[in-house]
Formats: C-alpha cells, sequence, structure tokens
C-alpha cells in the first residue's frame, strides 16, 4: 500500500499536492522506477473525487488504503475503505476500482471485456474487474477468509455519464461487483453509508486487514486435477482474465465462422502464463472442446500428467510436447494452449525420428497448424538452451506466412517473487538482462533477499524454513559434471562439490532412486530437498524458499559481470555455440532460477569477489544477518 489515513486527511492532502508527493516517494521505493504519467494523473483526478464523495457521505473518520497491494501478486487495488458495517457491527471492507474514464462499451460478444479510446486492447469490465479483486483478497488474507461477506466492492467512474458507460452493466451486478457513474453519485454515496458506519472510525479494521495472515498462494501443481476435472481454482486478475476470455471467443468465433487466428500471451515470471493455460484447458475440457497443452519441458508435461490425471487417463492425454504434431493434420483440434512457448525448436526432428516423419517443417508451423486456435505463453527471457526461438517476433511472422490473424496480450503483474515488481527488476538488472547496471536492494514487505557464506550455510536456513512449514529448493548453474545415474539401492553420487560440503543433482531419469524423486518430480516432491536442481527441472515451478549456488559460470570481476563457457558443463553448449549466446544463456539461466521463490531467495556465490559484489548489491546482507 502506498498511502493510508482517514477520508479526512486524504481529502486534506490530496488539496495540497503533499499526498501526489507521498504515493510517488513509496512508488519510487516499492517498485524502482517512477510512475507513469497516466498513474500520476489518475491519482490527481480519481484519489479527491472519492475523498469528497466520502466526505460527504460523513465518513470522515473511515480508513482509506491508497494503491492496496493485493497478497503475493503484484496488482494493486486503487483503494480499500476500512470501517464498520452499520449493521452488523462487524468489520467492512469496500474495494474500490477508480476510472477516469468518460465512455466505454461492451466488448462484441463478450461484456466481461469493454473497449475504451485509450488502449489498443480489450480490457477488463470495471465491474468484474473489481469483484474479482475482492474474491482474491478473500481467498488470500486470513482475516478475512473466514469472514467473506465483510468484503464488498464498487467501481466508481466519476468522469462518466450513464449513456456512455451503461452497456458495461450488461453483466451480472451482486455486492462485489457494482459501478457508479459521474451522474449517480449520490446513489454512490448512499451505497458507501450501507457498507461502513459514519459513527465509528476504520483505524481498528484496517489494522486487522493489514495483520491478516497471507493464505499460502494455490501452487498451480496442488489443484491441477480438480482445475481441470472439476472447476476453476484460480481467480484471474485483470490481463489474466483479458487473455483467458479472447481465448474463449476465439474459439467461439472458429465454429461459427470457419475462422482461425493465432494468440500470444506474454510475461516475466509467475505472471500467471501456466495458469491461465490450465484454467483455459480446465474449461475447454468441460465444454467438449478438442484441446490440448503442451511444452518444451518433460518436468512440466510429466508433472502435469502424474498430478492432474491421477486417476484418469484421458486426462493425462491432454498433456503432450512439442514435438507430439509432426504427422498431426491440420485442424485437428480447435485449441492448443503451448505453455513455456519460448521453448520452441527449430524443427521437431531428432537424430531418433523416423525418416517417415522427417517433413522438413518448422516446429513453429506444425503448431500452428494443427489447431484452429493455436495459443502461445511464453517469456523471451527464458530462452536458456541454444535452438529455443520462441519470440513474439517469430510467431508473428509464421502467422503472417499463412495470411492470419494474431493477437498478442502482455502481462504485466507478477505472482511469483511475494508479487514483488522491485525483486524482478533488481534480478534483471543484476544480471545485465535490462540496462542501467545492477542496484542495491531495497528490501521491501514482499519478497526477502540473502546472501550466504558457505553452501552449509544456505542449505541449514532453507532446513530451518522447511521446519516452519515451507517449502524449499535448491539449485544451481550447470557448473559440475553430472555422473550416471547410480543402480537402486546404491547412493546417489554427490556431483556438486564445494569444499567439504558436497550434493547430488537432481535425477534424470524417470524413476525414483534411493529416495530421490524422479527428474519430472524434483520441484513439487518435498523428497527433492536434499539434491540440487538444474534449471531444466526448475524452469516453469516454484516454492517457498529457493535456494542459488551461483557457481564458476558467472563471475564478478571489477565493475561488471563476465561469463567464462569453459565452466560450464551443460552439454547444450557446442564448440559452434557463439560466445554471445553462450553469455545470453548463462545469464538466462541465473534469471530463471532467482526467480523461483514465492517467499525468499538465498544466494550463494563459490567466488569470493562475486560473494563480496553480491552482499554489497543485496543492502549489506552479512552472514550474521542470515538465521540458522
Amino acid at each position: 500500500m502506498l498511502f493510508r489515513a482517514s477520508a479526512k486527511t486524504v481529502a486534506e492532502k490530496a488539496l495540497d499536492s503533499s499526498l501526489l508527493l507521498h504515493l510517488t516517494e513509496q512508488f519510487v521505493h516499492m517498485h524502482g522506477h517512477r510512475p507513469s504519467t497516466s498513474e500520476i494523473r489518475s491519482w490527481e483526478r480519481s484519489i479527491p473525487a472519492l475523498a469528497t464523495a466520502l466526505n460527504d457521505a460523513g465518513l470522515g473518520d473511515v480508513e482509506v488504503m491508497l494503491e492496496y497491494a493485493l497478497p503475493l501478486n503484484s496488482k494493486r487495488a486503487d483503494a480499500v475503505l476500512a470501517g464498520v458495517h452499520p449493521t452488523t457491527g462487524e468489520p467492512s471492507y469496500v474495494v474500490v476500482e477508480l476510472k477516469q474514464w468518460s465512455q466505454a462499451e461492451p466488448e462484441e460478444d463478450d461484456p466481461v471485456l469493454c473497449r475504451v479510446d485509450a488502449y489498443a486492447h480489450p480490457v477488463l469490465n470495471p465491474i468484474e474487474q473489481v469483484r474479482r479483486y475482492c474474491d482474491y483478497l478473500v481467498n488470500f488474507n486470513g482475516a478475512v477468509a473466514e469472514h467473506p461477506h465483510r468484503v464488498s466492492g464498487v467501481s466508481y467512474l466519476h468522469n462518466a455519464t450513464e449513456f456512455g458507460v451503461s452497456g458495461l452493466r450488461a453483466i451480472e451486478l451482486d455486492d462485489r461487483g457494482q459501478m457508479f457513474t459521474g451522474d449517480r453519485r449520490g446513489e454512490f454515496i448512499d451505497h458507501l453509508r450501507s457498507r461502513l458506519s459514519d459513527r465509528q472510525p476504520g483505524a481498528r479494521a484496517a489494522d486487522e486487514l493489514r495483520s491478516g495472515r497471507t493464505v499460502p498462494s494455490k501452487q498451480l501443481m496442488s489443484v491441477a486435477a480438480q482445475e481441470v476435472r472439476e472447476r476453476e481454482q484460480f481467480v484471474l486478475l485483470d490481463e489474466q482474465q483479458v487473455a483467458y476470455r479472447m481465448v474463449l471467443n476465439a474459439v467461439e468465433k472458429a465454429k461459427r465462422s470457419n475462422h482461425k487466428e493465432v494468440l500470444v500471451v506474454t510475461g516475466g515470471p509467475g505472471t500467471g502464463k501456466s495458469v491461465i493455460a490450465l484454467s483455459l484447458l480446465g474449461e475447454l475440457y468441460r465444454r467438449g472442446i478438442p484441446a490440448l497443452h503442451a511444452t518444451g519441458s518433460q518436468s512440466f508435461t510429466k508433472t502435469m500428467r502424474k498430478v492432474a490425471g491421477t486417476r484418469k487417463r484421458e486426462v493425462q492425454d491432454l498433456f503432450k510436447y512439442f514435438n507430439s504434431f509432426m504427422t498431426t493434420e491440420a485442424n485437428t483440434l480447435d485449441v492448443l494452449i503451448c505453455d513455456e512457448a519460448h521453448r520452441i525448436r527449430e524443427t521437431s526432428a531428432n537424430r531418433y525420428t523416423p525418416a517417415a516423419h522427417r517433413t522438413g517443417k518448422r516446429q513453429i508451423d506444425e503448431l500452428i497448424d494443427v489447431a484452429r486456435v493455436p495459443v502461445f505463453l511464453l517469456d523471451e527471457h527464458q530462452v536458456v538452451r541454444p535452438g529455443e526461438m520462441g519470440t513474439v517476433k517469430e510467431i508473428e511472422a509464421a502467422a503472417a506466412a499463412q495470411g492470419l490473424e494474431c493477437r498478442v496480450v502482455p502481462l504485466e503483474s507478477q505472482f511469483r517473487c511475494g508479487g514483488s515488481d522491485a525483486y524482478l527488476r533488481w534480478v534483471v538488472r543484476l544480471l545485465g538482462l535490462e540496462p542501467g547496471g545492477p542496484v542495491v536492494w531495497e528490501p521491501d514487505d514482499r519478497m526477502r533477499l540473502l546472501v550466504a557464506e558457505s553452501p552449509q550455510e544456505m542449505e541449514a536456513f532453507l532446513e530451518a524454513r522447511r521446519a516452519q512449514g515451507y517449502g524449499a529448493r535448491m539449485s544451481a548453474g550447470y557448473c559440475w559434471r553430472w555422473s550416471p545415474e547410480p543402480k537402486p539401492g546404491d547412493p546417489l553420487p554427490a556431483d556438486v562439490v564445494i569444499g567439504d560440503w558436497a550434493r547430488p543433482w537432481n535425477l534424470r531419469g524417470d524413476r525414483a532412486v534411493s529416495g530421490a524423486p524422479p527428474s519430472a518430480l524434483w520441484a513439487t516432491d518435498p523428497a527433492g530437498f536434499g539434491q540440487v536442481g538444474c534449471v531444466y527441472t526448475a524452469q516453469g515451478f516454484e516454492y517457498d524458499w529457493s535456494g542459488v549456488i551461483i557457481g564458476p559460470d558467472l563471475l564478478w570481476r571489477g565493475d561488471r559481470w563476465i561469463t567464462d563457457r569453459t565452466a560450464s558443463k551443460d552439454p547444450v553448449f557446442k564448440k559452434s555455440t557463439p560466445d554471445s549466446d553462450v553469455d545470453r544463456l548463462i545469464r538466462n539461466t541465473y534469471k530463471v532460477l532467482l526467480t523461483r521463490g514465492m517467499v525468499g531467495t538465498i544466494v550463494y556465490s563459490t567466488d569470493p569477489e562475486t560473494r563480496e559484489k553480491l552482499r554489497e548489491l543485496a543492502g549489506g546482507v552479512a552472514r550474521e544477518s542470515v538465521p540458522a
């Protein structure tokens, strides 16, 4: 949250511009960059409209929490009002979404989406947007999880006339999804009075909400079975829901008019790409629409098959690989959901591919051809192997070559790393994946960052977190040789050796050995903690605490990072792989590893100079700061 005060104080500070200054300073501190011009303009115009309405309603003592951060993701509600319900006497919370729009109209055939002149893409209907914020808050804040009736939602379009936005009310209204315009300001004031008492201050209710325990995020894998077989388990917010609806709308259009189009959903780690994929697959499956999920990740696909299809073979069969469609006829499917599409390769053929299946066709063309609505979900910064070529540019070019429309939906908010935009920005700046150079980490209340002095210290810290009920894993750059898998009953070879500390890599095979889970389940089976994971088993997964070992392939020297390809033991790097590609892929590898944690990351480098630089950049975190 960027600011909290009574409605009376908010109104006073909005008048003398001190509120705007405070919001801007807090935003820079939390996100590492200045707010956009449009964001500042919305604060200038919308917050005073809300504060005036509250004070005119006699609700000057209601507590106003501006830019309220939703738990475990980077989305912010414009305001949450905290007070006491005038009838029940219980705490009462009103989530408010403020819009400056003067007019908007529902998207053709789907009133859950709407069109506004200022945006190139459809956006979520504000009634649906605030309703989902309410649902999400109830799902993830312990203060209201057992009292869902205490939360209501309203969108206030203070610049709009009824004529300009009346079409938005085509969707169902309920207690968590209401809308008022400037024309109905009186009704808005009455609505606020119906939810908030004018006789009691709201500070205590606000304290209760703020101190509410964050209910652990529904991990993607643990609910996959119910998601696919029964009903939607995740609350998709804003552009996540827009992407989801655009795919479903494209499916309906394809059925009605023999239409075909390509959709691309882009976003960084934790923006919810796989959640969208799983939600789509579940909905399409329940509707009886032919659809498949495909990835280029053996770990991800095998885990999906195991968890989602525990008892139903037909559910397991929904999860395929990108190279599964070499001989499939065009438009066999209605929908193909290509998750982790940054792992698309030049061709599906390999040395084991029968000659009859070697069509010479590019993998990206196979994936587009097989379905009427191919959907690609990707993060270009997660390309970690030579030959991976899943980019927006490549997909757009492939679609254009077939005369197909290609629509791109960017995801901005993220759910991994505690929803900390500041931490993700710190990681990409650290690794030189964005310009500007590394910056010192400024701790926020969303993500913890620690530097260990030794692998023993890192492992002990993670063990202590596991004893507290958190999930944890250790991963490392591919800088140690990987021994052949032992026979059943034999100990795992301790390949990752640092001084007198040694641990095995995760297994490579499909079966458990000596208590360690198969490769595909390393990130999700609790027994995976004893082994060190590599990027190929960690990619696409998340866990509460992430321990990352930076090996000698990435070193800080002087004032910059250098990558040492000779220190890498990754067999995918050939002599013919250019140095520039190796450099980019090594940095991307550590970006993946450093962004797996939901609660915190503890990092260790095998190199003393690099370790010292990490301590400096992590805000001076020293050995004594790492609790045992």
